[in-house]
């Protein structure tokens, strides 16, 4: 006998409560910073109809195109909240670096100009913000970029985290290379950059003392010289660049299947994990392509240019270990699917709550 054979009180039907839960929407929850379902509906649902008239049309990238005097600019803006602060490979000085420069390079632009904002806590040790402040210098400088302008604000004690950092970056857009999230076309294949899930479990592995702390270290590096050494290679044919950063690889794939509204079919022997990564995800029951990543990134490509993108790209160190993991194909209705090793096939849906809290 099921449930459906029973009267609908002793099924637990009583009228007055549902057995399925229901999100929270008054509330900001941790899950509406996942970069995953609860992040897209934050967006959708509050932040862009507030805006009005000043909202972004089209699919939302990680960065806008701003034309002036007859020249593409791109322009980008991240805060950065990671816990702790200083990690195995970097800290959340190179981090605000790195994730706005790599939010320029995926729209195809390379990095001229930074600003950095401090919001500080009251109590906060100088040393710390000191070597913080170091951190962002040597990332800038050896990204190429200037730091030209920033703030910085100090809140009463509690009334913060220590420190909160935002970086907006200012580019060029490289010519010829004009990707984005709707450019997805069937046929094209999905390449990445490098093995996948070491930032997100460098910083759970930190914050959480396991063992495995010694064996991960984060991937955070800057990726604009990469994306050049594929445009030089065929720009015509990259038609999307994406970091896998909140969310991981799923969600990421999910927001560009949906932009393009194709299907992508990943391959899961092809996806590099580390065996580090995959032994801190599998004791605590985390799935790889949630985990986020900070110095890698997916490229949608057209099938006749692939190898000659492939070639270039493993010219340079951030690119030696890239591959093709996964094809857009057609189908009915926008999803990420993938072959499984024992040869089934998954849905990959999108992060829907907050795996990882304060990952960047």
């Amino acid at each position: 006998m099921t449930t459906t054979d029973l009267p609908r009180e002793a099924a637990g039907f009583n009228g007055a409560n549902c057995p399925v839960p229901h999100a929270e929407a008054e509330r900001v929850l941790l899950g509406h910073g996942s970069g995953g379902l609860l992040s897209a509906e934050l967006l959708r649902d509050v932040i862009i109809p507030a805006l009005g008239s000043a909202a972004p049309s089209g699919a939302l990238e990680d960065g806008a195109v701003v034309h002036v005097s007859s020249q593409d600019l791109v322009l980008s803006t991240d805060s950065f909240v990671v816990s702790p602060l200083f990690f195995a490979g970097g800290d959340i000085g190179t981090l605000a670096v790195h994730g706005t420069v790599n939010d320029l390079a995926m729209m195809g632009a390379m990095p001229v100009a930074l600003t950095v904002a401090f919001v500080i806590e009251e109590g906060f040790p100088i040393a710390d913000l000191r070597r913080v402040c170091m951190s962002i210098g040597d990332a800038a400088s050896a990204a190429g970029v200037p730091v030209v302008t920033g703030d910085t604000k100090v809140v009463g004690k509690g009334a913060a985290d220590g420190l909160f950092v935002t970086t907006t970056g200012l580019g060029h857009r490289l010519p010829g290379l004009t990707p984005s999230a709707e450019r997805a076309k069937v046929g094209d294949v999905v390449i990445v950059s490098a093995p996948i899930g070491a930032h997100g479990t460098t910083i759970l592995s930190t914050r959480a003392g396991l063992e495995f702390e010694a064996d991960i270290v984060s991937d955070t590096r800057p990726l604009h010289w990469l994306v050049a050494t594929m445009a030089t290679a065929a720009s015509h044919a990259i038609h999307v660049l994406r970091d896998p950063t909140r969310g991981g690889v799923a969600s990421t794939l999910n927001e560009i299947a949906q932009s393009s509204d194709v299907r992508i079919r990943l391959e899961e022997a092809a996806i590099p994990i580390p065996a580090a990564v995959g032994a801190v995800c599998e004791m605590l029951g985390l799935d790889p392509l949630h985990v986020a990543n900070e110095g890698c990134l997916l490229a949608v490509v057209s099938p006749d240019a692939a190898d000659r993108v492939l070639a270039a790209m493993r010219t340079l160190r951030a690119g030696q270990d890239a591959r093709v993991i996964g094809e857009v194909i057609d189908g009915s209705g926008p999803r990420v699917v993938m072959h499984t090793r024992i040869g089934s096939n998954r849905i990959v849906d999108m992060l829907i709550g907050e795996q990882l809290p304060r990952i960047c």
